[in-house]
């Protein structure tokens, strides 16, 4: 399938690369009117029993992982059990993989813990947090640096739909269908997928939303000590910080969001928010090579026309299909400092040698050169389609493609399709129209949207600040490229969330940081 995971862009680079209820009611400000506070009075879990809300974490080092090695040093792991189904919290339970590197300044000082997400959905905070820790470096003078793989994610009951053969030979499925043949064989790939999912998720399949993991969130914080949550979310992450913010206003604390979701979008409207921001990214990046963007994406939609006629081969013996020549083109634009190795990818791709478009593919899907994939995408459908009740049909899809193809002449095409194909005939409907982020009574919300980002428009970042409501969403723009904001190049931003983070300063709404 066509979509593209929300994943925060350093990220990509460096790896390469409640309670029972929805609200607690505890709504008090911070006294001197500065912003958020560090320190409140003790919020409680009510309705949980003590089996789960009295458990004392086990901090062991951590052990290497599927997809690296154990990362040492000061970060520590642990599991915390939570409910299987919310709705039965005396129920089964699961267990969620964490971890933690303890603050590194004094212990009068420390704020508290600092909990985030990577996105996807589907990205293992386990494996994502370790290469972040020089970026947050000053944040961890004051915080716990905190992150755990999220409920059917990696070591958290992961879910994996099909094998690494499987996976592979699915590369040659057309994701863009131009015949009744091409179209039957494209949907039948999407249900059996969602068969392989079933078959390894099983019940848990119908728990893993992103209103579950952000009710995990609740007890989490808890467990570890904090009156209130302090959030870092990226991409996908944003989202669930908003849905963490709507559920429990009150025990919101300093939460950022950066690279944002656009809260009022369905999977038709992601879809086209993303293929927007895919456009936009690739004609930034056509400008800065020196091309006229309309000719350059004509250029690109003609390569590809010709790699879906005949694939391209590579060093490596396999071939460059269209779609994984499109997941290849995709990947550098997460980040402005991978924008030379696209326009080598292109130049080759131009030539005949799908090599280094198939080595930018390979990244992006998690695959190292012994042919092992990674499980993001894998979790991340079955998150995503478990929030998403919207679900297209092939037919309705197909009405769409002119208007996808307008926003995109490059990616339109795919993302029009991948309506269709993405939740086809899935094992379980879908929960929500769109995610309820509105936090009335929460304490200001710091959100970050960036001109270039390819993945979450800027456009979500200033819905999200919308939703969350008047005086909850604090908008903040910087003017560059990439996938996120924060550790991206800008001090203007970087010291804004800082000041936020650390002291509880709340910079005016709708400041803009100059790239």
């Amino acid at each position: 399938m066509a979509r593209f995971a929300r994943c925060a862009a350093l990220v990509a680079t460096a790896l390469l690369m409640a309670g029972c209820s929805g609200s607690s009611g505890d709504d008090d400000k911070s006294g001197d009117g500065s912003g958020p506070s560090a320190s409140k009075p003790t919020v409680t879990t009510p309705g949980l029993p003590s089996s789960l809300t009295s458990q004392k974490l086990d901090w062991n080092r951590c052990k290497a992982t599927a997809t690296g090695p154990a990362p040492g040093g000061e970060w520590r792991c642990a599991t915390l059990r939570t409910p299987v189904d919310w709705a039965k919290p005396a129920g089964e339970t699961m267990g969620l993989a964490l971890i933690r590197s303890e603050s590194s300044g004094s212990s009068g000082e420390r704020v508290g813990s600092l909990l985030f997400n990577f996105g996807g959905p589907g990205g293992s905070g386990v494996d994502y947090l370790p290469p972040y820790g020089p970026t947050f470096a000053k944040l961890h003078e004051r915080y716990d640096l905190v992150s755990w793989d999220p409920r059917g994610v990696a070591a958290s009951e992961g879910v994996r739909c099909r094998g690494d053969k499987e996976i592979e030979a699915a590369e040659a499925v057309d994701t863009t269908p131009d015949t009744a043949a091409e179209q039957s064989t494209y949907l039948k790939d999407a249900v059996d997928f969602g068969k392989g999912c079933r078959k390894s998720a099983g019940k848990l399949m119908e728990h893993v939303s992103t209103t579950d993991t952000a009710r995990d969130m609740d007890l989490m914080r808890h467990v570890l000590g904090d009156e209130r949550l302090h959030y870092f979310g990226i991409s996908y992450g944003t989202e669930l910080g908003g849905v963490y913010a709507h559920l429990f206003p009150g025990r919101v604390g300093r939460l950022v969001l950066d690279a944002v979701v656009d809260p009022s979008a369905g999977m038709v409207g992601h879809a086209k928010n993303q293929a927007k921001g895919f456009q936009r990214a690739l004609e930034d990046y056509l400008k800065a090579a020196g091309q006229n963007p309309e000719e350059g994406s004509r250029k690109i939609v003609d390569l590809l026309e010709r790699i879906d006629a005949e694939p391209l081969p590579t060093s490596s013996g396999r071939v460059l299909t269209q779609q994984l020549a499109l997941t290849g083109i995709v990947y550098p634009l997460y980040s402005k400092s991978s924008w030379p190795a696209l326009t080598s990818a292109l130049e080759a791709a131009q030539s005949g040698d799908g090599t280094e478009l198939l080595v930018q593919a390979d990244g992006y899907n998690d695959r190292d050169p012994s042919g092992r994939y990674g499980t993001t995408t894998h979790s991340q459908r079955v998150i995503s389609c478990l929030d998403d009740k919207e679900r297209p049909t092939a037919e309705e899809a197909k009405r769409l493609l002119p208007e996808f193809r307008k926003i995109s002449p490059v990616f339109g095409e795919s993302m029009g399709w991948d309506t269709a194909g993405w939740c086809h005939d899935w094992p379980v409907p879908g929960q929500f129209e769109n995610p309820e982020v509105s936090a009335p009574g929460a304490e200001p919300i710091l959100v970050v949207g960036n001109t270039g980002d390819p993945a979450t428009p800027y456009e979500g970042a200033r819905k999200m600040a919308d939703e969350l409501g008047k005086g909850v969403g604090v908008h903040l723009t910087w003017k560059g490229e990439g996938h996120g904001a924060y550790g991206s190049g800008s001090d203007c931003v970087d010291d804004t969330v800082d000041e936020y983070l650390l002291d509880g300063k709340v910079p005016d709404d709708n400041k803009v940081c100059a790239s």
